[in-house]
């Protein structure tokens, strides 16, 4: 199976509504998406993405089968960390345990390193998501450590822990 890395495009926001409207999903995610996750919900956040500054946000659809399955986004930070940037991702539970994000992450890496002044991507999935831990490590993130207590998810107190890749490791 071939995957991708894309700009997204309006007519995404169907795909995208399906993937977000799992909560298997959205139990791995930051707080915040809609439940259910409409077709419109994407239409806004496809068209946020597409007016967001490109030396900031680098936002795309991950690909396979010819149709969106997944999301991908690198975000530079702030003041001292403008040269640091967050990785999060999501993949379609029907496409899980499959690659296809290994794929998206080493893709969308090589892209912001090429593309931009950043020296350090970083992800903190949650410590009990140990396929996105998995995803990291195949990809070539480093683990930092365990950010102990670091989130309240789904009411619970929840660890989670640091990633990172560096410029100079790619």
């Amino acid at each position: 199976m071939i995957c991708k890395i894309r700009k997204w495009k309006l007519s995404d926001a169907k795909d995208l509504a399906v993937a977000l409207s799992n909560k298997k999903i959205q139990d791995n995610l930051r707080d915040g998406l809609p439940y259910p996750y409409t077709e419109k919900d994407g239409l806004d956040y496809i068209s946020a993405m597409l007016s967001a500054n490109e030396d900031d946000t680098f936002a795309f659809a991950v690909t396979a089968d010819n149709k969106v399955v997944g999301s991908i986004g690198v975000f530079r930070q702030g003041n001292i960390h403008k040269q640091t940037a967050e990785l999060g991702y999501y993949v379609a539970e029907e496409y899980w345990n499959r690659g296809i994000m290994t794929v998206a992450v080493k893709q969308i890496c090589e892209y912001v390193f090429s593309k931009s002044d950043i020296l350090r991507i970083y992800a903190e999935p949650f410590a009990y998501n140990i396929a996105s831990c998995r995803v990291l490590e195949k990809a070539g993130f480093q683990y930092e450590g365990t950010l102990r207590s670091n989130a309240v998810k789904n009411g619970e107190v929840i660890d989670m822990k640091m990633y990172s890749l560096l410029r100079t490791e790619i």
